[in-house]
């Protein structure tokens, strides 16, 4: 919705998102083009693992019943070839999001690709250690697990409410081994943690931050959901900037760095990690 017009309806865009395999990659890439657009929501429509006619004719009846912008990964030619006659028949934009990609890179390399459905998800050794990585982001959220954070990749610490589990959930999509623990005012850091230090052979700590003002906004909201009224100094402004600060200072003694999430994503958030913990290993 538009901020300069706050009675504008956002307009309704149907979008089919086709694929033959899981759909992340056409989803994925969907929403980030939808978000820079304002006063549009899209009602979206994702068929996956679409490897057959009659799957895609029941996709086709959906099409038509809601007509909109089809995002396809097909590799199918024959399933293609009918997807794009049938959204030119309806006169509504049909696009193959993968195929500006696999041209440069046949061009480039001089060879055909391979035409595989979901070769991506193949289970292989990366496969295993994502895996891997999620079992011991699971085993290892809000501080579990202390007694094997050495064998950790990354250990986030940070005050409550700044998205610790789901950033270490996706850095664990990402193969990488996260764990999390909360930093709790008056309550000393764990040894476990404090014993991490900064070298390069250590897990790389990283301390998440959010301005104050912000964290008491959405920890009000959090024990509203709750049914929780009493006010007390997890919601108190002074209370949560020495909070803050005191997280700062930790993370500075011990060279640990920090990242403010105040305007970022899980995404943005979990892509600076990664950024801090490729030149962490470089140095190892």
């Amino acid at each position: 919705m538009s901020e300069s017009d706050p009675e504008t309806t956002p307009e309704i865009v149907h979008l089919h998102l086709v694929s033959d395999s899981t759909g992340e990659t056409v989803h994925g890439l969907a929403r980030a083009v939808v978000v820079q657009f304002e006063d549009v929501d899209a009602e979206e429509h994702l068929w996956t693992l679409v490897r057959s006619t009659s799957q895609l004719d029941r996709v086709l009846e959906g099409i038509r019943r809601n007509p909109g912008i089809v995002m396809f990964t097909l590799l199918n030619d024959e399933m293609r070839e009918k997807l794009v006659l049938a959204c030119r028949e309806l006169r509504i934009p049909c696009l193959s999001v993968l195929d500006p990609f696999i041209t440069s890179f046949e061009t480039y390399l001089g060879r055909a690709s391979r035409d595989m459905p979901g070769r991506q998800h193949e289970l292989d050794t990366e496969y295993f250690a994502r895996i891997e990585a999620m079992q011991y982001a699971l085993a290892h959220d809000d501080g579990q697990g202390l007694w094997n954070l050495k064998n950790a990749d990354v250990v986030v610490i940070g005050v409550s409410r700044t998205s610790k589990t789901p950033t270490c959930i996706y850095l664990a999509n990402r193969g990488v081994r996260a764990a999390n623990v909360p930093f709790v005012p008056g309550i000393i850091m764990p040894d476990e943690v404090l014993s991490l230090g900064s070298g390069p052979t250590a897990p790389l700590v990283v301390g998440l931050t959010k301005d104050p003002a912000q964290l008491v906004q959405i920890r009000k909201n959090r024990m509203r959901m709750l049914s929780e009224t009493d006010e007390t100094d997890y919601v108190d402004l002074e209370t949560v900037r020495q909070e803050v600060t005191t997280c700062r200072r930790i993370c500075a003694e011990r060279h640990w760095p920090v990242i403010d999430v105040s305007r970022r994503s899980i995404e943005e958030t979990a892509a600076t990690i990664l950024k801090y913990y490729e030149r962490h290993i470089d140095q190892a």
